[in-house]
């Protein structure tokens, strides 16, 4: 009796995060025995394609090391990954493997600013890149999707779930809208009319702080394992996913190995995009202002940390409650991840993408604040600290190159040359939507940066 073929998991982004995170489950299954799922690898860009090659060399292996706050490390060999999807400039690779019948589920992880909508939610058909793909370019995901699923309606036509892995607050709903939004514009409307009755995209929340590889990694893999590895990744213990339990071709038996399959994923969502990616962008932009490195340094200083606690406790807390969660336990498990010293996750890294955090992590609960009759001073200093790293970015002041997927470098720097720059900082709708139109939140972020601007100049010695 011949053995069944395996139903394949294919993600795109060859990041350290899906490897860290999504692969790592996939393998606890496979060493539990569930043998009948595994991943194949790929990427929209060719940036990764030298991790690609060495992945291939490994035969998709690799060396997850994890560390928790008190300094405890553990080796696992990752072997999930059973396919290497080799990048080209057409994608023909990833569009077969796409199409192929064994392909039940492609997930994606892509940064907040890598949907391309607007402060209402929609798509944005005025960026280049998006503009590209609908001349028939594959820049993004969505133009991506398209050409593998075009191919797959030809070939078969069977469902397939498209699962968002990332940081998007109502990813899958957003997402999907933001691609029949794009087949609409490409008018591909038999594309259109498939997706929308072959498709899910479930809601998903994942949780594990995953910092970029850095050199050190490899040898201390090789002196634990024996393992000369030479694609390891570092991430801490901690580890969490929950998910919409909304598949459209099967799925792998994940409740097996620790993921929460629920049918909201709401509260999960909302406490980890206001409680810890908010609270995390809030220490980087802190800790970039007084000299820091590291996000556990920056946590570390009393005061960056007060900042943090105080956010989440005066403002986001009475925003989510009443909630499922033990919101008080997660902000205190939050900054203690947060403030562990063997991770070495660094500012740079953490602080990126401001432009899409703010309106996606941080303005919701300037918002809903003000709709309860407070005045959000805590959350105010969110915006307030990236107004001050913004204002070093424009005068090359920063330790390190900002990155953001949102930035438009000129644009962005003749409004920071304007005597008025604050005033219409507080007045872009894209970052602070409603809030915009109010005074006295204009003047709440003046008061505020005014206060922080004073706060900067002064020593922050860490740990105290």
């Amino acid at each position: 009796m011949a053995a069944s073929v395996p139903s394949v998991w294919m993600h795109i982004g060859a990041g350290s995060f899906h490897r860290a995170h999504q692969a790592w489950y996939l393998h606890r299954l496979i060493k539990q025995g569930e043998s009948d799922w595994q991943i194949a690898l790929s990427n929209i860009r060719d940036d990764a394609c030298a991790l690609l090659d060495t992945l291939s060399a490994q035969n998709g292996e690799y060396t997850l090391e994890t560390v928790t706050p008190e300094g405890e490390r553990a080796y696992e060999r990752i072997t999930s990954i059973k396919t290497l999807v080799p990048w080209d400039r057409e994608l023909n690779g990833m569009i077969k493997q796409g199409a192929d019948e064994a392909t039940r589920v492609i997930a994606f992880t892509v940064t907040e600013s890598g949907y391309y909508l607007d402060n209402d939610h929609q798509l944005d058909p005025r960026h280049a890149d998006i503009r590209a793909d609908l001349q028939g370019e594959a820049r993004t995901i969505y133009g991506a999707l398209t050409r593998i699923l075009l191919a797959r309606m030809a070939a078969h036509g069977n469902p397939v779930t498209l699962l968002n892995c990332d940081n998007l607050r109502h990813n899958g709903e957003r997402f999907r809208q933001g691609f029949l939004t794009f087949l609409t514009l490409r008018k591909e409307e038999a594309l259109l009319a498939w997706v929308t009755a072959n498709t899910t995209s479930p809601d998903t929340m994942v949780d594990r702080i995953t910092p970029r590889p850095t050199a050190d990694i490899a040898p201390r893999v090789a002196q634990a394992t024996g393992f000369d590895d030479k694609a390891p990744i570092m991430g801490e213990a901690f580890i969490q996913w929950v998910i919409e339990d909304d598949f459209a071709a099967g799925r792998p038996a994940l409740e097996k190995v620790g993921v929460e399959m629920v049918d909201s994923v709401l509260p999960w969502e909302e406490a980890k995009i206001r409680i810890l990616n908010a609270s995390h962008s809030c220490i980087a932009w802190a800790g970039t202002l007084t000299g820091q490195s590291y996000i556990h340094e920056s946590t570390q200083t009393q005061a960056i940390k007060e900042m943090a606690w105080e956010y989440v406790t005066q403002d986001v807390i009475p925003s989510l409650t009443p909630s499922p969660l033990d919101l008080q336990a997660y902000r205190d498990v939050v900054l203690e991840r947060f403030a562990n010293p063997w991770i070495q996750d660094t500012n740079q890294r953490v602080a990126a993408d401001g432009l899409s955090k703010i309106p996606g992590f941080i303005t919701p609960t300037l918002i809903e604040c003000y709709a309860r009759g407070e005045t959000p001073r805590a959350t105010a200093v969110l915006p307030a600290l990236f107004f001050l790293f913004l204002q070093r970015w424009h005068r090359g002041e920063l330790p390190y190159e900002y990155q953001d997927g949102a930035l438009d470098a000129p644009a962005l720097h003749a409004l920071l040359d304007r005597d008025d720059a604050l005033e219409r900082f507080a007045a872009d709708e894209t970052l602070f939507g409603p809030l915009a139109q109010r005074a006295e939140f204009a003047a709440l972020l003046k008061e505020t940066v005014a206060g922080l601007a004073e706060w900067v100049k002064q020593p922050q010695p860490v740990g105290e």
